[in-house]
């Protein structure tokens, strides 16, 4: 394969994969996925990658985006000619989360939340290993608090006849110390919702620009309902409205049509349009062709390479 055909101007490429492979396994069978597939985008281009269903799209995408990794012998990924795998574990995260935004096929909307509070869950992710490290933090302190007061308190609501061996005190402090580190990441979650409520949800300067992002696409009138009162293509618009909230530099988008009919379908790829004509670059996957024509350039799957 001729890499001038599919990697163009390399030098000048915004986000680059090179020589990508990418292998399977099923039980015992290997099934190779990507064959030195190779991809050059440029900023403030939109690359459509075409191909069937099953040919590697889905995964060469995920791995531009750190969600999966290729074969340990399986090529690299560059970002403003920065190798990724090279990054720290803070720049990686900051890349995946800051520089990177992702929009999945089946939009992974949270139930439970509204559209505005969906759309601000990227502007919560924690950056750096100490703020990472938070839910794991406060597991365990309840792991400790729940086996101190299970080594205190358990002793006394075992049934009289019982004898209070090693072992059981053991399992006593096990099994408290379980509920505690339960408890503690409950509490974790609950005080970031509280965040979340105070910090962006109830503070217009700070969520003005997702706000303005749901206005754009139609959904000032949704803000409030949750992912099961929507429409497909309301849903496909507040999953790009969270992948837009960090204001990225490239925008990866996986099938982003697949799941609506033809009219929702050219609403959603206007609305990407429209961004992409005030600067940001995109590659899109896409099996139907008519889709692929939205993109400044048309590249193919085959055989697990990309060519034009």
């Amino acid at each position: 394969m001729n890499d001038s055909h599919t990697t163009p101007n390399d030098t000048h490429a915004l986000i680059e994969a090179r020589d990508i492979k990418k292998t399977y396994q099923l039980g015992r069978v290997d099934v190779p996925v990507l064959h030195d597939a190779s991809l050059a985008v440029r900023r403030g281009e939109w690359v459509a990658i075409l191909g069937a269903s099953g040919s590697g799209k889905s995964t060469l995408l995920h791995i531009m985006a750190t969600l999966d990794h290729p074969d340990s012998d399986g090529g690299i990924i560059r970002y403003k000619g920065k190798i990724i795998s090279d990054l720290k574990r803070g720049k990686m995260n900051e890349y995946r989360n800051r520089t990177i935004g992702f929009v999945f096929q089946f939009y992974h909307l949270l139930p439970e939340l509204t559209v505005l509070e969906n759309a601000l869950l990227g502007r919560l992710i924690p950056q750096g290993i100490g703020k990472a490290t938070l839910p794991l933090l406060f597991g365990v302190l309840g792991a400790i608090v729940g086996a101190c007061a299970g080594g205190m308190i358990g002793p006394e609501i075992l049934p009289a006849a019982d004898v209070l061996t090693k072992g059981r005190y053991i399992i006593l402090m096990t099994t408290w110390g379980v509920l505690g580190a339960a408890l503690g990441v409950i509490l974790f979650q609950f005080l970031v919702h509280v965040y979340l409520q105070k910090k962006y949800v109830h503070n217009n300067e700070a969520s003005e620009r997702i706000r303005t992002i749901l206005d754009d696409f139609g959904l000032s009138e949704r803000l409030n309902h949750r992912p099961s009162q929507l429409s497909g293509g309301e849903r496909q618009r507040t999953a790009i409205a969270r992948a837009l909230a960090n204001d990225p530099e490239v925008l990866l988008a996986d099938e982003p049509t697949g799941n609506l009919d033809a009219n929702t379908g050219r609403e959603i790829l206007d609305l990407l349009k429209t961004r992409h004509q005030a600067g940001l670059t995109i590659v899109m996957v896409t099996h139907d062709a008519t889709v692929a024509q939205y993109a400044d350039r048309v590249v193919q799957l085959k055989d697990g390479r990309v060519v034009d």
